[in-house]
């Protein structure tokens, strides 16, 4: 047996220091981690993963080229040709997903939305292991720490309620969580952004179904909708609101994006503004020259039901829109100027994923989460408030909605209104 020299202890300062600081911050994770924003980043998500706001998955499967609506074909164990699967969710740190069961406003009808939530739910379904399905915040929660996407429906468009609060109630007791006013078109009683406004926001019956949702606890979502209605919509509201994938005006004027004046107002509301990635919507430059190419949309195709035959469409499309660089930094800018407005308890994200195909670089699927955490972390946003953007803030508005809804159940029957009535 060889003995050893006794000799006094080195230490090294720095890396004491840097032991310390991961003991409190990032316990079992390797020093270099406090020095690295995407790794710090990863290690934020671990502990708070992501709530997003809007996924068009249901939609890309019924609209699959190969295997329209066949849940099985459009297999998330591998890797897809959309911006969605297991593995990648798993990547970016992807703790809960409100699932969007949209449905086109010229196919509006009950049948249509109802094979979106069956879509939607039997993904959910086929997938235990990977995916649960949720419908209160104690059911994300749960699903999150068994290590599980909690799985939440919105419907995109208050078109697919028919005029009717019967269909609406209906709709929530499918799991349907959150409804956007309008999508594209404007309603027989609420405008939306991108068409003619004909009722300068809510009609009385609009204010009805607002009313409605809250005694409902599905929250009221204010992507698609005019200024207007954003407004009429806050001063109707008992419950926070949310913007499920809608971006800062001030950045980039898009009509799909929320004003200061909007933006201001969440604070009083306690909603949320959850940031959106698609590059018309966060880059001005972008938006401008893309316009043009997605009226062409618009127009061509309108009645065009063949999934193959639109798909063509999407692809000759997108090889003419304009090669503009879009950055994760930009997505940033929006982040932190919902922060600046409207409060840090007042901004999430909401990537709007398989429902667009133009994305900044480095976020072009559901993988790319950590890498626009690692760019705020530079930008220094302490893990706190990182934690909320993740989920902490939509979270606190379900709970709250929660809350409003047990409380008008017990002196507010069902609505019996009709659009006609209002």
């Amino acid at each position: 047996m060889v003995k050893t020299q006794n000799r006094p202890l080195s230490f090294n300062r720095s890396a004491i220091f840097c032991g310390l600081a991961l003991l409190v911050s990032f316990p079992g994770l390797p020093c270099r981690a406090a020095d690295d924003p995407l790794e710090r980043a990863k290690a934020i998500l671990a502990r708070h993963p992501v709530i997003d706001g809007h996924n068009d998955l249901p939609w890309a499967i019924r609209e699959s080229a190969t295997a329209p609506r066949d849940v099985v074909a459009y297999d998330l164990r591998r890797r897809t040709a959309g911006h969605t699967d297991l593995e990648r969710l798993r990547e970016g740190g992807v703790g809960g997903q409100f699932w969007s069961v949209y449905v086109p406003f010229e196919r509006v009808a009950a049948r249509t939305q109802l094979e979106q939530i069956d879509i939607a739910r039997r993904v959910v379904a086929r997938y235990p292991d990977g995916l649960a399905f949720a419908a209160s915040a104690d059911e994300v929660e749960r699903a999150m720490r068994g290590g599980r996407v909690a799985s939440l429906l919105g419907m995109e468009g208050g078109h697919a309620i028919e005029n009717s609060l019967g269909a609406l109630r209906a709709f929530y007791d499918l799991g349907v969580r959150y409804m956007t006013l309008t999508h594209s078109k404007t309603l027989d009683w609420a405008d939306s952004a991108t068409d003619e406004a004909r009722h300068g926001g809510l009609t009385r019956f609009g204010e009805e179904v607002v009313r409605e949702m809250n005694r409902l606890g599905m929250l009221v979502d204010l992507s698609h909708v005019s200024p207007a209605t954003m407004e009429d919509a806050l001063r109707v509201s008992e419950a926070p609101v949310i913007f499920s994938h809608s971006s800062a005006r001030a950045l980039c004027d898009h009509p799909r994006n929320v004003p200061d004046a909007v933006l201001s107002a969440l604070e009083a509301n306690g909603g949320v503004v959850m940031v959106t990635f698609v590059n018309a919507f966060v880059s001005g430059e972008f938006a401008r020259a893309s316009a043009p190419l997605w009226k062409e949309w618009a127009e061509r195709s309108q009645g065009l039901a063949d999934p193959a035959a639109r798909q063509r469409l999407r692809l000759e499309l997108q090889a003419r829109m304009p090669k503009i660089k879009v950055t994760i930094a930009q997505v940033a800018d929006h982040v932190d100027h919902v922060r600046k407005v409207a409060g840090v308890e007042h901004v999430g994200l909401g990537g709007d994923y398989d429902g667009n195909d133009e994305w900044p670089e480095g976020l072009e699927d559901v993988s790319g989460y950590p890498r626009l955490f690692a760019e705020l972390v530079r930008r220094g946003w302490s893990d706190e408030d990182l934690a909320r953007l993740a989920n902490g803030n939509v979270l606190r508005v379900m709970r709250q909605a929660e809350d409003v809804a047990r409380r008008l159940q017990k002196t507010r029957p069902a609505s019996t209104a009709t659009i006609e009535s209002r």
